[in-house]
């Protein structure tokens, strides 16, 4: 409660005493019913003495603070440079490279090569070679159907082993127009061409793929070799 609410405190306080003083002086004289009336008029009232009230507060000094620091003041940093531009260097050209061709293929000469035996009576009619012997001195025939029908035989040697040379017209270019055939046996009791590997109706020529056996050298000339067969001819055998 501050100092203000104490002085008037103390003030109401005061006045209701001296009110109820002269009520009591009123009330207590007998025959009289009014108690401001009762008194008498030529008493005066008593001096109502303020209360001394202390002496304010000095006010509260706030406390003195240090002037504020300036504001830092940043760096001034010098303007960037201006990005460094490249040089704009001319498109690179590919290189032109010369054409590329297929590889040659070799044109050489074909020569064929195979076996021709006789069969066991044992294994007649079955396409089999076991046991059978070979044939020397039978015929095999070369038949090449291309732009010049060329055909070409040769014999079997003691083995029944036979190499036999296409025309210079026919090349590795026209192997697929060329068949083998069993042609004739120089036994007469061994001379019914078989089926074996097709050698009645035509054996297809099949590369040799063995390095150093697929080509050969003949009469300055070099060929391709192919292989057929074997070929078997069928035995007449006693019943």
């Amino acid at each position: 409660m501050g100092i203000i609410g104490k002085s008037v405190s103390l003030t109401l306080f005061a006045l209701l005493c001296f009110t109820s003083s002269v009520f009591t002086l009123g009330v207590n004289q007998p025959g009289s019913s009014d108690p401001f009336h009762s008194l008498p008029q030529h008493l005066p009232l008593p001096p109502i003495k303020l209360p001394t009230l202390p002496p304010a507060k000095a006010p509260i000094k706030l406390p003195a603070y240090p002037p504020a620091k300036a504001p830092i003041k940043l760096p001034t940093l010098p303007p960037a440079k201006a990005p460094i531009k490249l040089p704009t260097l001319p498109p690179i050209k590919p290189p032109v490279l010369p054409p590329v061709y297929p590889p040659k293929y070799n044109k050489t000469l074909v020569a064929v090569r195979g076996v021709v035996y006789c069969k066991a009576c044992k294994y007649a009619g079955v396409n089999n070679v076991q046991g059978a012997k070979p044939v020397k001195d039978a015929v095999v025939r070369l038949v090449c159907k291309n732009k010049k029908n060329s055909i070409s035989e040769t014999k079997t040697d003691k083995n029944g082993y036979f190499m036999l040379l296409a025309p210079k017209t026919v090349t590795n270019y026209d192997i697929k127009g060329c068949r083998a055939f069993l042609v004739k046996s120089p036994d007469t009791k061994c001379s019914k061409v078989s089926s074996l590997h097709d050698g009645g109706k035509g054996s297809v020529l099949k590369p040799v793929l063995k390095p150093g056996f697929s080509s050969t050298i003949m009469r300055w000339f070099k060929y391709s070799v192919y292989n057929v067969g074997p070929f078997a001819f069928e035995p007449t055998c006693p019943k």
